[in-house]
């Protein structure tokens, strides 16, 4: 059948669809949700699209393309496309099968990847593949399998043959806690690559990329990246502005509502992008602690135990670290404070938290690649301003000024103490939700400065913290809730 494309202007952010009039769906024996293979007129290739159907928007001889379609088949409003029934993808039977809680081979994973990189699946037989791995799990095998199948699907990192590359993850849930951006220069300045593919936030005030967005691009391309890399030993980039790992991402889109997390995808995740990225060695943190991801130690082992396994069979070396995530770590949250934070430190100041966490980061990455006299050499780094000096170039390489202008909010707010002391608990998810409401991290410059740590003793009338923003709508509505919201605990 001939029919004429109208733009309906809309996009998915991924699944290819199509909408039709449902008189000519009728004629076409088509349903809600089966595929019509569409293409341009007199070509063999085309794409097979998800059909919604409708009574108006579309007339009986159109097809109402969504953006993703009108930009894979190059077509404009008003020309002619040919249609005819597609087939299902074969992916939703293993789909069907993983929901029954049977294990998935290694070619299964594959094809559903293949069909997800793809945009043949739509979010709902998508959400229908996360919901069955979170209800009866990945295992091992079956994690590797997945984590190998992103990483195929995907664009990878190539450096030379034999060359040690090292990376960094962290599970995140600490306010604050920028070591990564300290860790990357230090590493960088001692001669080993240390490519950095980070994550924007998506709950927190703050991810990686945000903040080194303050000071220069993150959005780059596997070309760009590698030459970047081949210059300064490192990059800290959005992962999101190169296809490495995508299935992954368009994953975890799914899985960001109802934060779902299922450990085995959780894990393909992570090792996924660590692998596309051409890593060797791999330093992992695992913050734990009251409100934070992982709440508990037993939980922040079981992690461990399934990143060191999974790690072992992809061939990776894998260190993981336990640490301390019962509080926030640094004074600024959210991108621009945290940028303020970094910097400060890879100065020779402080937050004394931050540096002395970072110092540590640092050491254990090098120990893992058999480095002696890690400590020592990761703190010479530090004060003699080789880290520093190497954060800049990376910052100029990446498209950042030599001399970044780090933006200030326009309005600020603080919260002094209503009565004298001692600091029992800083609540992480309070503290970061003021943050957000603050306007971080679509705000560079909004966010919260901390001025306390816990067992502190502080006196009534003593700053505690400090809230800033760029409308004064966005303090009114933090003042208005600051009661529940105050993330103060006293003995």
């Amino acid at each position: 059948m001939k029919l004429k494309v109208r733009n309906v202007q809309l996009t998915t952010g991924g699944p290819l669809v199509a909408v039709l009039h449902e008189k000519t769906a009728k004629a076409l024996g088509i349903f809600p949700t089966d595929r019509l293979h569409v293409r341009r007129m007199h070509k063999k290739e085309g794409a097979n699209c998800v059909i919604n159907i409708t009574k108006k928007g579309v007339q009986e001889d159109e097809i109402g393309l969504f953006e993703e379609v009108i930009k894979k088949l190059k077509v404009s409003h008003g020309v002619h496309v040919e249609v005819e029934q597609a087939e299902h993808p074969v992916s939703i039977q293993f789909i069907k099968k993983k929901l029954e809680g049977k294990e998935l081979t290694e070619q299964e994973l594959d094809l559903i990847v293949k069909d997800i990189v793809a945009n043949e699946l739509s979010e709902t037989e998508l959400t229908y593949f996360v919901s069955g791995c979170y209800s009866h799990g990945l295992s091992i095998k079956e994690t590797v399998a997945l984590t190998n199948a992103i990483v195929k699907n995907g664009e990878q990192l190539h450096f030379n043959k034999g060359e040690i590359v090292l990376d960094k993850h962290c599970s995140g849930g600490v306010p604050g806690n920028r070591t990564t951006m300290i860790v990357i220069p230090i590493i960088a300045s001692l001669g080993y690559k240390i490519p950095k593919t980070s994550s924007r936030a998506i709950t927190s005030p703050s991810g990686t990329a945000d903040t080194f967005e303050v000071l220069a691009p993150v959005t780059l391309n596997k070309k760009k990246i590698e030459a970047v890399v081949k210059k300064t030993n490192a990059c800290i980039v959005w992962g999101g502005g190169v296809d490495l790992a995508s299935a992954d991402d368009k994953m975890i889109k799914i899985r960001h509502p109802l934060s779902i997390d299922p450990t085995g995808m959780l894990l393909a995740s992570i090792m996924a992008k660590k692998k596309a990225a051409g890593a060797t060695h791999v330093l992992i943190d695992i913050p734990w602690g009251k409100n934070v991801k992982i709440e508990t130690k037993k939980q922040a082992k079981v992690l461990r135990k399934g990143f060191l396994k999974v790690g072992k069979l992809l061939g990776l070396k894998i260190k993981v670290l336990l640490t301390d995530g019962s509080q926030p770590i640094g004074n600024g949250i959210g991108p621009a404070l945290e940028a303020t934070d970094v910097i400060s430190v890879l100065k020779g100041d402080g937050p004394n938290d931050l540096r002395q966490k970072a110092i540590f980061m640092a050491t254990e990455a090098l120990k893992l690649i058999g480095e002696k006299d890690a400590e020592e050499k990761v703190i010479q780094a530090l004060e003699s301003g080789k880290a520093y000096q190497k954060f800049k170039e990376i910052i100029y390489a990446q498209g950042g000024l030599k001399h970044p202008n780090i933006p200030k909010a326009q309005f600020f707010y603080s919260i002094n103490a209503k009565q004298e002391g001692k600091i029992k608990e800083i609540n992480n998810k309070k503290i970061a939700l003021i943050a957000t409401l603050a306007g971080a991290p679509e705000e560079k410059s909004a966010g919260v400065y901390l001025r306390v740590r816990v067992s502190r003793w502080v006196k009534k009338g003593e700053n505690l913290f400090t809230i800033y923003a760029n409308t004064k709508q966005n303090l009114d509505t933090i003042k208005r809730q600051l009661k529940e919201l105050d993330p103060i605990v006293y003995e």
